[in-house]
């Protein structure tokens, strides 16, 4: 199972970026799909973006004009850049990587989060 750890959350005001960073402990090479997922107070954890291992991503409907996901194989690093922030966008955002263990067979192992804070 492969470790993640976020990075890059913080408090901004509306209209700033932010550039969060998940590092994996293993090769992202050939990793099924790379997210991350975000869950605000009182609300369910959601899909932000996502990459699969051929490059192709996914974008909330709320969050693609602004955000955009990418990855370092090299690195083992996934990153999502944030700008024009906005309020609604406070929440933990979560990093989560899905492994194929055999066709139709997933495993899903998630970061602890880091916590972005949208505020005058």
């Amino acid at each position: 199972q492969v470790q993640l750890v976020e990075s890059g959350g913080g408090l901004v005001q509306p209209g700033e970026s932010l550039r969060l960073s998940c590092a994996a402990s293993k090769s992202i090479f050939s990793i099924y799909t790379m997210g991350w997922y975000r869950q605000a107070p009182g609300k369910q954890r959601e899909l932000v973006a996502d990459i699969t291992s051929g490059g192709s991503t996914n974008y909330k409907d709320s969050v693609k004009d602004r955000f955009t996901i990418s990855k370092d194989n090299a690195k083992n690093t996934v990153y999502l850049q944030m700008n024009s922030l906005k309020p609604e966008d406070t929440a933990v955002y979560y990093c989560k990587a899905r492994s194929s263990l055999r066709p139709g067979l997933f495993q899903d192992s998630w970061g602890q989060g880091t916590t972005v804070t949208v505020s005058s």
